[in-house]
């Protein structure tokens, strides 16, 4: 006797789990309301009877999700399901074009993670269905077919085609980190855009991603927080050099017209027009880019820096050096010299732009001040009371990924004392962490503030609300 079918409709489900979404898509006539792992119970029991009916022995079966690891927090596990490869995607979510055969269109490091900031910044919702503007798909490897500028959207199964493989210790900003899981690969796969390291310490980076609820840049356990043992680095294989564009932001500062170099030892050229980088003198070396400098940056381009800024009056804000590895000493030292040209506010933030490189390699612009020296007032950056009982405000350097300081400890506890502490598992403490943006967040949209200025990254306004 064959075993009854039977077909029942429930009220839809909106649950958004990785298991439904993918049920949703295979049986688009379901409309069971119930999660699928109650579907599949359901199933295997109906089946069971019948087998065990006919005297076959039922196997166990296993539990649909497995719990989160040891640790590791919720929200930091990636709930990625992804779509298989598939053109790019027209305004009307069709494809616009044929799928191109495999190469590898040339791009810089730059420019992938320029693209990689744009959707960041745009927030794009994660979806395995759906199709941002651009043509790509809005999940992980969508995301870096994107930022590399391929042709199609790829999946995990076919990104490392377009790439070679690397190890841990040479990856650098648009190198990605790549798992693919055959016996899940829908499921159980993920890419992240590599996007420099954190500290010396190589054991946090900056991840640029796509998971759920969207697009997001975070700072990493190496080499991410869940199979971090299968995940493996690789380079795009149609990788240019970065060149600097000369003229475009550079300022007027950068030497209109021939300003001879000033400072003692820092006769290094002449400054000629506003392009980035140009100059007749023994020092033409371009803009690198602002990827070069800050928080885990590791590079000859910081050595430069350093040398530059010492010629022009920083000596004393190194103990050692300059060398490779970015340190608050060139932090300090940078913003020295920005305020020695009248910068202030995110003007003088301690990280070199194409405005304050040009003034370094073409010699012109304001020495720093010697120690003790009259010169303008530095702002309050240690600490130290500041107007009306407020302590001064640090400099949005001390509160990045990657930063370990008192400062962020002394953030973190006005947070809980103002009631904004609640994403703290333990602490607060020095090293700052997704707990400590998420609580600066909330602080800030409980301002009434949106968008950039609710990134969760504490700026002058914020340190003076906070505190005030």
């Amino acid at each position: 006797m064959e075993t009854p079918v039977f077909e029942e409709v429930d009220p839809a489900s909106d649950c958004d789990c990785p298991g439904c979404a993918h049920w949703r898509r295979v049986l688009p006539y379901s409309r069971s309301g119930r999660h699928p792992a109650a579907h599949r119970t359901l199933i295997v029991a109906a089946a069971a009877s019948a087998a065990l009916g006919a005297g076959h022995a039922v196997p166990a079966i296993a539990a649909p999700h497995a719990p989160p690891g040891p640790g590791v927090p919720a929200a930091d596990e990636p709930a990625t399901p992804q779509g298989g490869k598939a053109p790019l995607h027209g305004p009307a979510g069709k494809p616009a074009r044929p799928p191109h055969a495999v190469k590898a269109p040339a791009t810089t490091r730059a420019e992938i993670i320029r693209r990689a900031k744009t959707w960041v910044a745009a927030q794009v919702p994660y979806s395995m269905e759906e199709y941002w503007s651009d043509g790509y798909r809005q999940d992980c490897s969508g995301f870096v077919s994107m930022a590399w500028n391929l042709p199609g959207n790829e999946w995990t199964g076919s990104l490392d085609q377009y790439g070679e493989r690397i190890p841990k210790d040479d990856l650098q900003p648009g190198d990605i980190l790549l798992f693919h899981n055959p016996a899940n690969p829908e499921n159980g796969s993920h890419v992240v855009m590599f996007g420099g390291w954190t500290d010396y310490t190589h054991t946090y980076y900056i991840a640029y991603e796509e998971t759920r609820p969207h697009a997001r840049r975070q700072a990493t356990p190496y080499a991410y927080w869940s199979h971090s043992d299968r995940y493996v680095a690789y380079r795009y294989k149609g990788l240019a050099a970065d060149t600097a564009g000369a003229g475009a932001g550079a300022g007027a500062g950068a030497g209109a017209g021939a300003g001879a170099g000033a400072g003692a030892g820092a006769g290094v050229g002449v400054g000629v027009g506003t392009g980035v980088g140009v100059g007749s003198g023994k020092d033409a070396t371009p803009y690198p880019g602002a990827l070069y400098f800050g928080p885990g940056a590791d590079n000859k381009y910081v050595t430069r820096l350093g040398q530059m800024l010492v010629a022009r009056g920083a000596a004393r804000f190194y103990t050692s050096g300059p060398g490779p590895r970015w340190s608050d000493a060139d932090r300090r030292a940078t913003q020295a010299f920005q305020l020695a040209q009248g910068w202030r506010g995110a003007d003088a933030d301690g990280l070199p732009g194409p405005q304050t490189w040009a003034l370094l390699v073409s010699g012109t612009g304001k020495d720093i001040a010697a120690a003790g020296a009259a010169g303008p007032p530095a702002p309050a950056s240690h600490g130290k009371p500041a107007s009306h009982g407020v302590p001064g405000y640090p400099g949005r350097g001390m509160f990045r990924p990657g930063a370990n300081n008192a400062f962020v400890t002394q953030l973190g506890r006005q947070l809980v004392k103002k009631g904004f502490g609640k994403y703290y598992a333990n602490g607060p403490g020095p090293r700052w962490g997704e707990a400590d943006r998420r609580n600066v967040e909330a602080f800030q949209r409980a301002q009434g503030w949106r968008g950039g200025a609710a990134d969760g990254y504490p700026g002058p306004e914020t340190w003076r609300r906070l505190f005030s």
